[in-house]
């Protein structure tokens, strides 16, 4: 009789809510017992591999004043900067004003980000912009000169308002 008690003690010790009858008294706990909490969701890769989804590349696209703004914001890498480069691509054909591409929002961008953006030249020609680079982008820049290469200006506005040179 004592191992039942004991064996009665340790499964009730392991059950993870409150039963009916583990005050002993038989009074019905039912009603004071909190919900069971559902399960977990399985966990789903991110679709850009990102480690943290804040830093998740996003690229919102719209069309203002006859321009095409490419708003880019995320962490950009050799694993994340894909889209970016389908985005320009696209722009070849379905824009002949302006391309912008906003910087405000990149957190981080590596060298595969900045062979995007001179494909994006290339193929674009003196329609294509950088505006309003984040504190990260401006660094990146000025570092390595990429503003010889490519117009950087501080908003999209003026970005959109710019008489470049053919």
């Amino acid at each position: 009789m004592e191992n039942v008690v004991k064996w009665q003690l340790l499964l009730l010790s392991l059950h993870p809510y409150p039963t009916a009858t583990r005050d002993g008294t038989g009074a019905d706990l039912s009603d004071s017992m909190p919900p069971r909490p559902p399960p977990d969701p399985p966990e789903v890769p991110s679709v850009l591999s990102s480690p943290n989804e804040d830093r998740a590349v996003r690229i919102v696209t719209r069309r203002e004043r006859g321009a095409l703004v490419l708003a880019v914001s995320g962490d950009l890498d050799i694993d994340s900067v894909g889209p970016l480069g389908q985005a320009l691509a696209s722009a070849v054909d379905d824009c002949a004003g302006p391309v912008v591409v906003e910087l405000s929002g990149v957190g981080f961008a590596d060298s595969t980000m900045v062979n995007v953006l001179l494909q994006g030249h290339t193929a674009l020609g003196g329609r294509m912009r950088l505006a309003a680079p984040s504190p990260f982008m401006r660094r990146l820049i000025d570092m390595i000169g990429l503003d010889s290469a490519l117009p950087v200006l501080p908003s999209v506005d003026d970005a959109i308002d710019a008489v470049l040179p053919s």
